[in-house]
């Protein structure tokens, strides 16, 4: 037996993502941190670039938690406590106290009974949705979700699949309207905030619209939606979508590494969702939970964003968010409007996406470039995301690159 014949395929399709300048290449290792200094932000060191100091302005750690004192000492304290890892899956030895008091606060926070942890953002979904798909199930879902609730739906194998345009309402009632009668049940997902673009979907909108079809299903229609970009980052306490909107999903799904700071994801539903997904859901019943030294960490993360700190942190985060796009406007490159800390440059060219990130990395400024089929043809973009680790000075020297940039 032998590996040279598959090798020889997967060459074959790596040259042919190298050819579509899709392919991501070696991974950048960060080895160390500068500490803020002369009015700039902290900088990342690099293997390899030990020489030169990186403004990291891809980064989805919006609030600066993960360097939190705070949370830093709520972990290290939790591991000489608990030990390193659970050392099992919840359901025979591996649940801790700091799992089920992270579980408590997180259904507090979010105006829910439950809330159930599992071990990353992508494994929730992965986890839960499959478990409301039957084979009577259609499933609806925006055009540009992300890519855990794409491969959740293969994995499901409902009866039918729609995608309807990007936040387009109109689609959705009428992919509603139509399959009235022809399915048991509907699973209307959607990202909270889409990540490619920073935007949002309108989940009370969402739910009129699922609410005036629903007596043409025998089982209903449910809303999820996963919110890992908008918990943290979005709404005026960090609530996300359903602060701003004012709706509430039926299945709200989010991450604790990102705006929190520290790993994991978790859902939070009602008592009989939760009790449900524990007995069913493979991702929390067969893999080991976040450790408990990271459910502390999470819970201290939890409580500063439910603080008049995180209020401050948030109101910081959106005068950089405002900042920023007036700055790229003014130099004529194109953006979304918003106040999300996502910021896109759309480039619209493939081979222009990837100069500019050469250009910025060349000036010490670490930036993602996405490219098709990343996102869609014509929508190519680099993805900027504001940090409350950020200062203006970093803002401007950002601005100052980009207006150099000759491509």
């Amino acid at each position: 037996m032998s590996l040279n014949k598959i090798e020889q395929l997967f060459n074959t399709k790596l040259i042919s993502l190298e050819e579509q300048g899709v392919r991501k290449g070696n991974e950048k290792i960060v080895t160390g941190i500068k500490p803020a200094e002369s009015g700039f932000g902290i900088r990342y060191k690099l293997e390899g670039y030990s020489d030169r100091a990186f403004l990291r302005m891809n980064s989805n750690s919006y609030l600066g938690l993960s360097l939190h004192p705070l949370v830093i000492k709520a972990e290290a304290e939790a591991v000489e406590k608990y030990g390193a890892g659970p050392g099992a899956v919840r359901f025979i030895s591996g649940t801790y106290q700091p799992h089920k008091e992270l579980e408590k606060r997180l259904a507090e926070f979010h105006g829910r009974e439950s809330a159930m942890l599992f071990s990353a953002a992508y494994a929730t979904m992965m986890g839960v949705l499959p478990q409301f798909i039957s084979e009577d199930t259609l499933v609806v879902s925006d055009a540009l979700n992300h890519s855990c609730i794409i491969n959740a739906i293969r994995l499901s194998l409902p009866a039918k699949k729609e995608v309807y345009a990007h936040a387009n309402i109109d689609a959705l009632d009428k992919i509603l309207a139509t399959n009235r009668g022809l399915f048991k049940r509907v699973c209307v997902v959607t990202d909270g905030i889409f990540s490619m673009r920073g935007d949002h979907a309108q989940i009370d909108k969402i739910n009129a619209c699922c609410k005036q079809h629903e007596a043409g299903y025998e089982e209903g229609i449910i809303s999820i939606v996963d919110d890992s970009h908008g918990i943290g980052a979005f709404g005026q306490s960090g609530r996300g979508i359903e602060e701003v909107t004012g709706g509430k999903a039926d299945i709200l799904i989010a991450t604790l590494g990102k705006s929190l700071g520290v790993n994991g994801g978790y859902v939070v539903a009602s008592p009989v969702v939760i009790n449900y997904l524990r007995e069913t859901s493979p991702f929390y019943i067969y893999s080991n939970p976040v450790t408990p030294a990271e459910a502390a960490a999470s819970l201290a993360a939890l409580n500063i964003l439910d603080s008049h700190e995180g209020l401050r942190l948030l109101e910081k985060l959106h005068g950089f968010s405002v900042f920023l796009r007036a700055g790229l406007e003014r130099l004529g490159y194109e953006t979304l409007p918003g106040e999300h800390p996502i910021v896109p440059i759309f480039v619209r060219d493939t081979n222009k996406t990837s100069a500019l990130v050469a250009h910025l990395f060349a000036h010490n400024i670490l930036v993602t470039g996405l490219n098709y089929p990343v996102v869609p043809k014509d929508e190519q973009e680099i993805r900027l995301q504001i940090s409350t680790d950020h200062t203006d000075q970093d803002l401007k020297f950002l601005l100052d690159k980009l207006a150099e940039f000759k491509g």
